[in-house]
């Protein structure tokens, strides 16, 4: 054996659940991963003083005792990154769940270097000439992979030359060599750490709307490419079913899932979703575009800590590839909790509620990373990340969630008396907040819709004074009322209940085009400029309200998803119908 090996050889000293600190490893350096007891779990270090060092385990410590051996690694945490991982679930590690048994057992030591996944053979198809100039980037070959996605090796990054030899088109593994680039061998995958972010050429300032196919987001609350958004709601209020939709629906390339100390049941649910529902772009199944970070409540801890930056990892390698990738952490509360019980195991002062003080910025390392850039292959790409919050109590002053606010750029707050009333999904109109939304508008005007700032504020307007006339309405009655304050509440109610509700379920409606999306809005504001119009000539109010809006509440569920047309035949039909009350 290395004497130089032995002598950098730790021995555990104490181990309290996934807080493990040894003795006497030597040139140790921070972040650095150690290789922990008989079982060899894998933990991460997190503070050196003098020969003494404290780790955090991602595995079950279970068994660990005090003069077991800690043996560094030289390396940091990192995941195994190449083909086959669409439509792929994987733990917070990056090790396969395909080939892992019904139970996780803490014998499982596992590998990301699985045996299955190491013995599989890909198709590599050369793109680029041997004897050429390179540089970091530049596509040397593709595989075909799952679905609409093709696979593309690329030049990793800080490596640049002639491209001396390039493979031929033939069947590899994922670690064998398909270039050399001066030298340097370029495998078929690559080993990324986790807790870097991936270099990019430069950064986008313009803004290109994410379209999710949620109406109360797309037309309210937009969220830019590359953008953050967070999902703020208590128990109940439908995260978890609004997180699965815009996976489902999402015009993005690729899709990553993080289930981060959710419920198993849960995250069966999203893959056997995904896995049925028809991709309307390919005509795959969407579990083809997606890969899927499973770290749920009964798998260790501390792993919970690591598949959010796992996620993002995998993210980045798509989005260095010119594929726009939407990663959804469900949920950062359970992220934060993770942080929260190492920090007290560790001794840390505590911070506010528990939480360790720098919260924030770890918050920031994480809501940071999303962006849309130009690639060092010169693509432009983007990681647009969405992350729910679940304030215990649906407490919306709790740190994770008044954290999460300062780092997103739009805010999608989930209202219990919504959900309690049966209104999907449950986005506050009040609560939440899109600061792209001018810019957004912007784009819209720039590309053949300059009607949608205007129609966005002038829907945030009727919102806004229809709940204050409803508040009033409950201290005087709603017939005390002007005629034209009672056509401000029924304009409300139509908004609500016509547009900004959405039926999950529905073939029709649990996915909107941006063009029917904008039909139901006007139709719903020419009906109240319709209504408004009869009571200024003279028309009762209570006659206008008696009359049948079924169509108009109906329109979003009888028209197909993207069926604009049929919408704006309809509000013919509903202001003739109007226009004979005079």
């Amino acid at each position: 054996m290395d004497p130089v090996a032995d002598r950098r050889d730790g021995t555990v000293v104490r181990v309290s659940g996934p807080l493990v600190e040894i003795e006497g490893a030597e040139g140790l350096s921070m972040l650095e991963l150690i290789a922990v007891g008989p079982r060899r779990i894998s933990a991460e270090t997190v503070s050196i003083a003098g020969t003494r060092a404290t780790l955090q385990a991602y595995e079950y410590t279970g068994g660990v005792k005090a003069g077991d051996a800690a043996v560094p690694t030289g390396g940091e945490l990192s995941g195994l990154l190449g083909p086959g991982l669409l439509g792929h679930v994987f733990d917070g590690l990056m090790r396969p769940l395909s080939s892992a048994p019904m139970w996780l057992t803490p014998e499982r030591s596992g590998s990301a270097e699985d045996p299955t996944v190491l013995a599989r053979e890909w198709t590599f198809k050369p793109a680029a000439v041997a004897g050429t100039k390179v540089s970091a980037g530049e596509i040397l070959g593709t595989v075909p992979d799952s679905g609409s996605v093709g696979h593309r090796v690329l030049v990793p990054a800080g490596v640049s030359g002639e491209l001396s030899w390039l493979a031929a088109e033939s069947r590899v593994h994922v670690l064998d060599t398909v270039a050399v680039i001066d030298g340097h061998e370029v495998a078929l995958s690559e080993r990324c750490p986790v807790r870097r972010a991936r270099p990019f050429r430069s950064r986008h300032s313009g803004t290109v709307p994410l379209h999710t196919g949620q109406r109360v987001l797309d037309l309210m609350f937009p969220v830019a490419r590359g953008a953050a958004a967070a999902v703020p709601g208590g128990f109940g209020t439908g995260k978890t079913m609004m997180l699965q939709q815009i996976a489902k629906w999402s015009d993005a390339d690729v899709i990553v899932y993080v289930g981060c100390g959710e419920r198993g049941n849960e995250m069966a649910d999203v893959l056997d979703g995904l896995s049925q529902l028809e991709d309307g772009r390919t005509g795959g199944k969407l579990i083809d575009r997606t890969v899927i970070i499973a770290n749920t409540s009964n798998m260790p801890m501390m792993a919970r800590e690591a598949s959010i930056f796992t996620g993002i990892t995998v993210a980045e390698y798509y989005r260095d590839m010119g594929y726009d990738v939407v990663v959804i952490a469900d949920s950062t509360s359970r992220w934060a909790e993770a942080l929260r019980e190492f920090a007290n195991r560790n001794g840390d002062l505590p911070a506010e509620e528990g939480y360790p003080a720098n919260l924030a910025s770890e918050l920031a390392s994480f809501y940071e990373r999303a962006g849309r850039v130009t690639t060092l292959g010169g693509k432009t790409a983007s990681v647009t990340v969405i992350g729910a919050v679940s304030p215990p109590g649906g407490d919306m002053t709790e740190p994770v969630t008044t954290d999460s606010q300062r780092f997103v750029r739009s805010l999608w707050t989930l209202d219990r008396d919504l959900a309690y009333s049966r209104h999907y999904p449950a986005v506050s109109w009040t609560g939440s907040f899109a600061r792209d939304a001018e810019a957004l508008g912007s784009w819209h005007a720039a590309n053949g819709n300059p009607g949608w700032a205007a129609r966005r504020a002038r829907a945030a307007a009727l919102l806004a004074e229809a709940d204050r006339l409803a508040e009033l309405a409950e201290i005087i009655g709603t017939s005390s009322l002007p005629g034209h304050e009672r056509m401000v509440l029924l304009g409300g109610r139509l908004l609500r209940d016509g547009v900004l509700m959405q039926n999950a379920l529905s073939a029709n409606d649990g996915f909107c085009s941006a063009e029917k999306g904008a039909a139901l809005l006007d139709l719903v504001l020419d009906v109240v400029d319709a209504c408004q119009g009869l009571v200024e000539r003279g028309v009762a109010a209570t006659t206008i309200e008696q009359s049948d809006f079924g169509p108009v509440l109906r329109a979003r569920e009888e028209t197909g998803s993207s069926d604009a047309a049929a919408v704006k035949a309809r509000s013919g039909e509903v202001l003739t119908a109007l226009e004979a009350l005079q």
